[in-house]
């Protein structure tokens, strides 16, 4: 059996599906199912047993001889939530005894790290696990995530395998619930389809052009991929960065989204909010060297195309992953 938390959430979906694909259907499906706005990025999957988010370790503890693994994808991700406590509860202590079961019961791990812990980017994206202490978090998300990396790598006992992996930004299929923390591109596709137009940040940083502000932009299918494939290695344990490795601008993705829309680019720009502007960051590219030291070889979508069959072959059609 496989253990998959935030099951109902974009991430975790999606890994479901691909499992179930490549013939794993012993799932068990962990997540706070309450929310009926996720109930659809399950459908058609194939799941042995659904498990409230807060039963799960008293059923690992049941259970464990028949685990063979854990994917701990569910968090509280909201970058805009300032409540500690909350990232203290869902993202730090909830992963630490995540952590001790797999210890306790020698049950391998892939987690979700995040590349916000590298806040505006001072030390590089570098995923060198020695200057961790140093990564400057721009929010609570951001921190919680860094803490418990750090926590990880002080742990005398470990997990057979197990491995952070640090997303960058994400897009793709099965965030239709996700509101206003959707990709950039489900929301220009959304503002596309209503008005013909795109509105996007302008830019308050002189070494940076309107819409040039630059994420690395990596499609949700590859991180499913990256997944899969340390299911299998199983060694080499530690902290990975999981994007593309190739930043691009804001003006690329929306273009590129208009173009999968057979649509005529039409962009204009507006002030990025006060509030926000002292932790924007105009510039993400994860350092992919270390995965691709391990033996991970498989070429990651461009942004045309990720982008050309996110729109086409499910926001155009509200298909699922």
């Amino acid at each position: 059996m496989i253990i998959v938390t935030g099951a109902a959430g974009f991430i975790g979906s999606g890994l479901i599906s691909k499992l179930n694909q490549d013939g794993f259907t012993n799932i068990i499906a962990v997540d706070d199912f309450s929310k009926i706005e996720k109930a659809e990025n399950l459908e058609g999957k194939t799941i042995k047993e659904r498990v409230e988010r807060d039963s799960l370790f008293s059923w690992i503890d049941q259970n464990n001889r028949d685990l063979e693994f854990i994917f701990h994808i569910g968090a509280r991700t909201d970058t805009t939530e300032f409540d500690k406590e909350i990232f203290d509860k869902l993202n730090v202590n909830y992963s630490k005894d995540i952590w001790n079961k797999c210890v306790e019961y020698q049950i391998p791990l892939v987690y979700a790290s995040s590349a916000a812990t590298y806040g505006l980017g001072e030390h590089g994206y570098d995923d060198d696990e020695t200057t961790l202490s140093q990564l400057k978090p721009l929010n609570p998300y951001g921190d919680s995530k860094n803490e418990f990396d750090i926590w990880a790598l002080q742990q005398e006992k470990k997990p057979l395998f197990w491995a952070g992996l640090k997303f960058f930004n994400v897009y793709g299929p099965n965030e239709y619930h996700k509101g206003r923390m959707a990709s950039v591109i489900m929301h220009a596709y959304n503002q596309i389809k209503a008005t013909d137009k795109m509105k996007l940040f302008r830019s308050h940083n002189p070494d940076f052009k309107d819409g040039e502000q630059m994420r690395d932009f990596i499609y949700v299918k590859d991180l499913i991929d990256v997944c899969i494939f340390l299911m299998h290695h199983r060694k080499n344990s530690g902290i990975y960065n999981l994007g593309s490795g190739q930043a691009r601008t804001f003006k690329d993705l929306v273009i590129n989204t208009f173009v999968s829309m057979d649509k005529t680019p039409d962009i204009s720009f507006i002030d990025t909010p006060a509030d926000i502007r002292d932790k924007y960051q105009y510039f993400t590219e994860a350092n992919m060297s270390k995965l691709r030291s391990i033996g991970y070889d498989k070429p990651f979508h461009t942004l045309e195309e990720g982008v050309a069959d996110y729109v086409k072959n499910y926001l155009s059609t509200g298909a699922y992953l």
